[in-house]
């Protein structure tokens, strides 16, 4: 690849940083342009729910890499930066002072912003959600100074955030619309071990319920939050909400450029857009996935570390193809786990268990009416998740009965 090319990286997430890695990793010498919205260089996301929340892990801890590397790697870093549009045509990007760079390969790292909640009182001061390290920090100040919060949605960040919560002593009221935690992503059996879990640590829940408004109080000329009022009319007193509802793609660069898009911007098993100049990775792409045989979007850190290194060998014209399964963790209080493969609601027959519920130390497998193994997840049991990748990518029937025999080796 000739060195006068100008390969332009937008986004300054983990995706973006290790994209830049991954072409001077396979020696691009030419030039690169990374451009990121935030003021910080890129760094890692799930600490700011996790370790870095929970005061276990400083920030400088979890930058993809030290200024230092951008500099020794020729990286040309542009924070503080929003591209503001896109021509793809015309093969570039516009800068917030309505300048224009040219580029030859294009990545996406758009990422993704929080959902938003469309009722009273969502924009009032105390009102919170978490995806910048501005966020976290202001999330651990918070704990240190309120009695009570409630958090309004119990999905990953929800749940996380709760368990930091409430090791700080604060008191934590989950509102969710469904009957169960997690329920999309892992279905009610599994559900009930997380409502369990947070049970046991004080959290009260709120299930099958929705919010009408954030309620305020005025307080020196400004309506600061002060509780939830639920549909049915009844409130729940707080010092601060947290607004845990998911998150949606950013996808408004690439739509205005005519890319396809769908759920996220549609991309190959190559990470190529409908534009052959234009690849995408992390939390925007919906993924042609080669081994699951369907176009998957799953927002995880996972995707987010190791797709970049195929995007980066088709930006070279290298044959690569992204088919790793789909991988994602979590630790709260004292459980930690992880998830391996995809089991759409719906899709799997049921969930079976391998070793001890109660004590939320076992394997949990989702199996296909036909037992083939879609996905599992091990919970407080480490060192499994090649053998669990092995039982998903073999593709072949299982004895459930075996599956969960402690004594029979994965």
């Amino acid at each position: 690849m000739s060195s006068d090319q100008h390969f332009v990286i937008v986004g300054g997430g983990l995706a973006a940083a290790k994209l830049a890695e991954a072409l001077r990793d396979k020696d691009f010498d030419g030039t690169v342009t990374l451009i990121s919205a935030e003021e910080h260089l890129p760094y890692d996301r799930p600490p700011l729910s996790k370790e870095h929340l929970a005061g276990k892990k400083a920030f400088t801890e979890f930058l993809v890499q030290p200024a230092q590397w951008y500099r020794d790697h020729h990286v040309d870093v542009r924070l503080g930066t929003t591209v503001t549009g896109l021509d793809a045509a015309a093969k570039t990007v516009t800068l917030p002072d309505g300048s224009t760079l040219r580029y030859d390969k294009l990545a996406l790292a758009t990422g993704s912003a929080p959902r938003m909640l469309p009722v009273p009182g969502a924009d009032a001061p105390n009102v919170y959600t978490l995806r910048t390290i501005e966020d976290s920090d202001t999330l651990i100040e918070l704990f240190e100074s309120t009695r009570r919060i409630v958090i309004i949605g119990a999905g990953w960040i929800g749940l996380e955030v709760a368990a930091a919560a409430r090791a700080a002593g604060v008191q934590v009221t989950i509102v969710e619309q469904g009957e169960l935690p997690l329920r999309a992503a892992l279905g009610p059996e599994m559900g009930r071990v997380f409502a369990d879990l947070h049970r046991a640590n004080g959290v009260d829940f709120r299930f099958g319920v929705q919010v009408g408004a954030i309620t305020t109080e005025d307080a020196i000329a400004t309506a600061v939050a002060n509780g939830v009022r639920l549909a049915d009319g009844s409130t729940i007193d707080a010092d601060a909400v947290l607004v845990a509802i998911g998150a949606q793609p950013n996808l408004e660069l690439a739509a205005d450029a005519g890319l396809a898009v769908e759920d996220g911007v549609l991309v190959d098993a190559h990470l190529v857009t409908s534009d052959p100049d234009i690849v995408a990775v992390g939390d925007i792409a919906a993924h042609r996935h080669p081994v699951l045989d369907r176009r998957i979007r799953v927002e995880h850190w996972a995707n987010a570390l190791n797709q970049p290194a195929v995007a980066a060998a088709s930006m070279l014209g290298k044959e690569a193809t992204y088919d790793r399964l789909p991988y994602f963790f979590t630790d709260q209080y004292d459980l930690g786990m992880e998830y391996t493969g995809y089991a759409a609601p719906g899709e799997y027959a049921r969930v079976v268990v391998r070793g001890d519920l109660t004590a939320r130390e076992f394997v949990a497998f989702w199996l296909a009416p036909d037992n083939r193994v879609l996905a599992g997840m091990n919970v407080n049991i480490w060192d499994v998740t090649d053998r669990i990748k092995e039982l998903i990518l073999a593709g072949d029937p299982v004895d459930p009965d075996r599956l969960t025999d402690t004594t029979t080796s994965l």
